[in-house]
């Protein structure tokens, strides 16, 4: 099959906010809110400041290499973990938290952008190298937003079965049920069943945890381009926070220094994330609580934890790993642990890194370049066929729907339905019986205003049923136009935001990857458009 690809700016889609394309555009109002610009240029920017900051490379490969133990990943992921003790080796990073079966596909979108960028980059600086990397937010305890996904028109939803906490650390040995319900719906077995069956049973039942059962899932997905991925739900790594860890709890200087840029970037624009007092959760078992200050003691909230300062600063250094950053926090405990030049994120994600520049400067942490991640619209060679007969091109189909139907029926309309030039004719008319009418008797004005109004409401009216009955002449394309949009544009979102993976691997297998990673210009602002031939 060959497919084609094309680019829509994303301020022609009505899908993405006004911070973002402002952003991708260049505008001022943003420019004390970011390092480098998300281009070429900003990047060989950032590479070469990236130098005089430090990263624990030992402490970091040591701990890849241990949570890659007894693994069977593939060789280039093993030699970029070895390559990232070199100080001219740096990683290209995605974050997102462990949805069951990757939740909605701009999971996998994320992933294949930082993929591409990273290749693009060790072409054009042979004597350096880049690594992509997928950081898993593994502490997120929202079961109510990543346990849940949808595969065709059902909606798969896990509690976490009585579990609460960070999501990552949640045992897989209840998922049996619902995957075997997946597995129904999936049916009957095509081309490409059988192994994605084998490889979500082994994800999730052959792995203890969700987090475990992500890191099989991406590894063999993506493994074969070379992604690392990096768990941050671990003691050592958390040990490389602990100053900031300390500070936090004792000063919050987050709070302070966040909140300062919120009201400044809140002059132009909707911020996305809101700092607190003290932002770390508590993190034990089966709890993550945020930790508040009441007086000369530190609570846990919903438990019965509480700690004096010496205590606590006791509990940070023998157990880093209880103590969990949130939204303001955790890209600086990524730029800490990871050598990053590149960050490459969502919308709401670009938003919330606006809020954090001076945090990073306080603290004397890189602050990389900010990616928005390349949105990506699939559409398959029935679609192709409905748009080409529709005959609509690319751009039409982020058209609202209605005005969609009402272009189409003027220009392929045999009779004349609009009113506008019989209104401007009876305007004119009226507006001289209004002159009359004034000069008889100036009270009549009122009157004579009136008329027109409700004549001016009844064509209106007519033209409406005019168009109505045009429109049902032309039911077909009219109904071609409405599947169209609804199969392309599922609950009038991007695909990326409701669909899930599954239906296309099963259709195409591990190659919708490979397609979409070619399609992918990880340095072209613009929203992918992926579309199969038509026969």
């Amino acid at each position: 099959m060959a497919y084609s690809y094309s680019g829509v700016a994303y301020n022609e889609t009505g899908f993405f906010s006004r911070l973002v394309t402002d952003y991708l555009e260049g505008n001022a109002n943003l420019n004390e809110f970011y390092s480098y610009t998300p281009d070429a240029e900003g990047i060989e920017k950032a590479i070469n400041a990236r130098s005089f900051h430090s990263t624990d490379r030992v402490l970091l490969v040591k701990v890849l290499t241990a949570q890659y133990d007894g693994r069977a990943t593939t060789s280039t992921v093993l030699d970029n973990i070895q390559s990232l003790l070199s100080n001219t080796t740096y990683t290209i990073t995605t974050a997102h938290q462990p949805n069951l079966m990757t939740g909605y596909l701009y999971f996998v979108y994320k992933i294949l952008h930082v993929i591409k960028l990273a290749e693009g980059l060790n072409e054009k600086y042979p004597n350096k190298h880049f690594v992509p990397v997928y950081y898993m937010g593994s502490e997120d305890n929202d079961i109510d937003e990543l346990g849940v996904f949808r595969y065709g028109n059902e909606k798969f939803v896990w509690d976490g079965d009585g579990q609460s906490g960070a999501v990552g650390r949640m045992s897989t040995a209840r998922l049996k049920p619902l995957l075997e319900r997946l597995f129904v719906t999936m049916g009957p077995p095509g081309s490409h069943y059988t192994e994605l069956r084998e490889l979500i049973t082994e994800a999730y039942m052959g792995q203890p945890t969700i987090g475990a059962a992500t890191h099989y899932l991406v590894d063999k997905l993506f493994g074969k381009y070379g992604l690392v991925i990096v768990n941050p739900d671990n003691a050592a790594l958390k040990s490389a926070f602990i100053p900031v860890i300390k500070d936090e709890l004792l000063h919050g200087k987050s709070y302070t220094i966040v909140s300062e840029q919120t009201k400044l970037l809140e002059l132009n624009y909707k911020t996305q994330a809101f700092p607190r007092p003290i932002n770390l959760f508590y993190l034990d078992n089966q709890t993550r609580e945020r930790i508040e200050r009441v007086g000369e003691r530190w609570v846990v909230l919903n438990t019965n934890i509480t700690f004096s300062e010496a205590d606590l600063l006791l509990e940070v250094e023998s157990h880093p790993e209880k103590f969990s950053p949130n939204v303001i926090l955790r890209g600086l405990f990524q730029s800490t642990i990871l050598p990053d030049v590149a960050f490459i994120g969502g919308g709401a994600e670009v938003a919330y890194w606006f809020q954090l520049r001076s945090l990073f400067a306080h603290y004397n942490v890189f602050y990389p370049v900010v990616m928005l991640r390349q949105s990506v619209l699939w559409i398959d060679a029935q679609q192709a066929r409905l748009r080409q007969q529709s005959g609509l091109n690319i751009h039409d189909i982020f058209i609202k729907e209605s005005d969609l139907v009402k272009n189409y029926i003027a220009a392929h309309s045999k009779d004349d339905w609009h009113t506008t030039k019989e209104s401007m004719d009876i305007a004119l008319i009226l507006d001289g019986l209004r002159s009359k009418a004034q000069t008889v008797d100036a009270t009549l004005l009122a009157s004579a205003n009136a008329v027109l109004h409700r004549i001016q409401k009844q064509l209106a009216v007519l033209e409406q049923k005019m168009y109505r009955a045009e429109k049902k002449k032309m039911s077909i394309q009219v109904q071609r136009i409405s599947k169209l949009k609804q199969a392309i544009f599922p609950s009038n979102s991007l695909q990326e935001r409701t669909c899930n993976f599954v239906e296309y691997y099963l259709l195409y297998g591990a190659r919708f990857f490979d397609i979409i990673k070619e399609g992918i210009q990880p340095l072209k602002n613009t929203l992918l458009i992926v579309e199969d031939s038509v026969d």
